[in-house]
């Protein structure tokens, strides 16, 4: 069995991620990913290898990519061979203290933030919270490009956590989304009792 995922004109990370997908519903078989970047193509390379699996890479123009994944027969290939696990983990914490990823331009760095939280969805042990403060509480409110993947974690059981300072400061308050609002001292708190810290 063959299947083709068409994953052009898709930007990091979602090609890799729609691969997983795909690869957890074929049992056995190919799986052939159609790319239009190098770097997607390279992404893809490197999911492969870690999953153990055999690819073979094929260009059918010089901007387009085909990346062929061999699956064994057996179970549906996850990215990890460990025991099925919780969902949500409660000493995991993702801190957005900025609507922004990096530092340089603006729209790229927005840019970037969105695939970043897209990818937080995507993880298969979600964080127990997510924190946002300063100009990171605008990711939350009605209109943001993040707030539909915000609100699919919330309905996962990630509670969101949002600034009420920061809020007002942006007279943002009443356009809060999703979640709850929260003061500085929470903040400190489900930093000082998290596991691990996320941070873009």
């Amino acid at each position: 069995m063959k299947k083709t995922l068409d994953a052009t004109g898709l930007s990091c990370p979602l090609p890799v991620l729609e691969a997983k997908k795909a690869l957890k519903e074929l049992t056995a078989g190919q799986l052939e990913v159609v790319v239009d970047n190098t770097i997607a193509q390279q992404n893809l390379e490197k999911m492969a290898k870690q999953l153990g699996l055999e690819y073979e890479l094929n260009t059918i123009s010089e901007d387009r990519y085909a990346i062929v994944i061999t699956v064994g027969s057996g179970e549906p290939q996850t990215p990890t061979a460990q025991p099925e696990k919780e969902a949500v983990r409660g000493d995991e914490i993702v801190v957005l203290s900025s609507d922004q990823m990096g530092a340089g331009d603006p729209e790229l760095g927005r840019l970037l933030m969105k695939s970043f939280v897209y990818a937080v969805t995507e993880l298969e042990e979600l964080p127990a919270k997510v924190l946002l403060y300063n100009s990171g509480v605008k990711l939350a409110v009605k209109g943001a490009d993040t707030l539909e993947d915000l609100r699919k974690l919330s309905a996962q059981g990630v509670e969101i956590m949002s600034c009420g300072t920061c809020l007002n400061f942006f007279g943002l308050t009443e356009q809060l989304g999703v979640g709850s609002i929260t003061n500085m001292y929470e903040i400190v708190q489900s930093q000082l009792a998290a596991g691990r810290i996320l941070r873009p």
